[in-house]
């Protein structure tokens, strides 16, 4: 039970092509340069590439020694984030606005190490495809992927993914079955009050004391809405409203997102923050429209697929540094839209890089300006990767 020699070895080869792709960020569907890099890479050690997917994903297909009908599809994601990077190492954010801030650097070069081993070796049977896939953040590329053929295309019997989770100590694994990121929504709700002076409230329909008491009622949501052991989050993330200082504006624009592990939560949800809205709106005098979009689903894993994961998470690190007990996030995910469509199963792999020397704070989490993944994590991320590949199809 060990990280596999080979992939060990060539830590800092990985680890040049980890920075390259953390220098040079791209976000959603504008994966160019970094799907130009995984689809030269992978042609170089001898796979098929296939392209076209979602403006720029990119797919690797592979054949075992031994020929079966079996297949087994290993996902990264490769996109970037919206925000500048204030790091300041050598291979830091050569684009403005642009960073990797959330490790998609890292799962990509994960995949690729784990692919070059793969051509190397093909000690398996069946086929795998490498589906290195744009977009995740926000944009659904998996879905994109999905509705234009991928498993239609490439079809596999299991599908798996990975993400690197700071906080957790580093090179352990978290799997289980089940629900394991949440499903998310985003809203906006429209107040329509009636504008006056502001010497004078009294002639109008307050927007701005509407949207003060909604925002604090939308947390009754959870507290008083839905069950105590159920999970929900709603959270209030923007206001708009007025342009001076002695006028009471007409509308007031709140939008925020929920989150929650299953459907029927979510659905619930939803028509609390209806009927909050409009009883509180109504007391006031005015009116709402409230627009509720749902995103991502539940990351939900398949228990067969969770025991194929757990034994290729154990046979990388061993059994001691595999967690199978914790508690699911209120993150969401876009391999979600993958798991509705194929069997199987999500993981996290404990980062560890909870401090930065640039920002001077910890820990430094997903979606920050000082985050950096953990390049010890590459080797793990990919002997566990050949695992599933080696013992899955058998």
């Amino acid at each position: 039970m060990a990280v596999i020699k080979a992939l060990e070895e060539n830590q800092s080869t990985f680890t040049e092509w980890r920075h390259k792709i953390h220098s040079n960020p791209e976000t959603a569907f504008e994966e160019i340069d970094t799907g130009n890099f995984v689809a030269e890479k992978l042609e170089s050690f001898g796979i098929e590439v296939h392209r076209g997917l979602a403006k720029t994903a990119v797919i690797g297909t592979l054949e075992g020694k031994e020929k079966s009908s079996q297949s087994i599809g290993l996902r990264a994601d490769m996109d970037a984030l919206d925000l500048d990077e204030l790091n300041t190492f050598e291979h830091k954010s050569q684009v403005d606005g642009k960073m990797h801030a959330c490790g998609h650097d890292g799962h990509t070069t994960m995949l690729l190490a784990a692919a070059k081993y793969l051509s190397e070796t093909r000690n398996f049977k069946g086929k795998v495809h490498f589906y290195f896939q744009p977009a995740e953040e926000n944009f659904g590329g998996a879905n994109v992927m999905i509705k234009e053929g991928l498993f239609d295309k490439f079809p596999v019997d299991m599908v798996f993914g990975m993400h690197n989770w700071p906080g957790a100590n580093a090179k352990v694994f978290h799997v289980k079955p089940g629900a394991l990121l949440a499903a998310n929504a985003r809203f906006e709700i429209k107040i329509q009050g009636k504008g006056a002076h502001a010497a004078m409230p009294n002639q109008g329909k307050d927007s701005i004391l509407m949207s003060s008491n909604l925002i604090m009622a939308l947390q009754s949501v959870a507290s008083r809405v839905i069950a105590p052991l159920d999970s929900v989050v709603v959270s209030v993330t923007q206001v708009h409203g007025g342009s001076a200082w002695n006028v009471l504006p007409d509308e007031v624009i709140i939008r925020g997102s929920l989150r929650a592990l299953t459907n029927e939560v979510k659905e619930k949800a939803f028509a609390a923050i209806r009927e909050i809205t409009n009883g509180i709106c109504s007391a006031y005098g005015g009116t709402a429209i409230v627009d509720i979009v749902s995103g991502y689903p539940v990351t939900f894993n398949d228990e067969v697929a969770t025991k194929v994961a757990l034994k290729a998470a154990q046979k990388t690190i061993g059994e001691n540094k595999v967690i199978t007990k914790f508690a699911s996030t209120m993150g969401s995910e876009d391999f979600s839209f993958m798991l509705q469509e194929v069997p199987g199963c999500y993981v996290l792999l404990g980062n560890d890089k909870s401090e930065s020397t640039d920002s001077g704070t910890s820990p430094c989490m997903l979606h920050n300006p000082y985050y950096d993944f953990n390049d010890e994590l590459i080797p793990v991320g990919a002997s566990y990767f050949v695992n599933l590949v080696e013992n899955g199809l058998d």
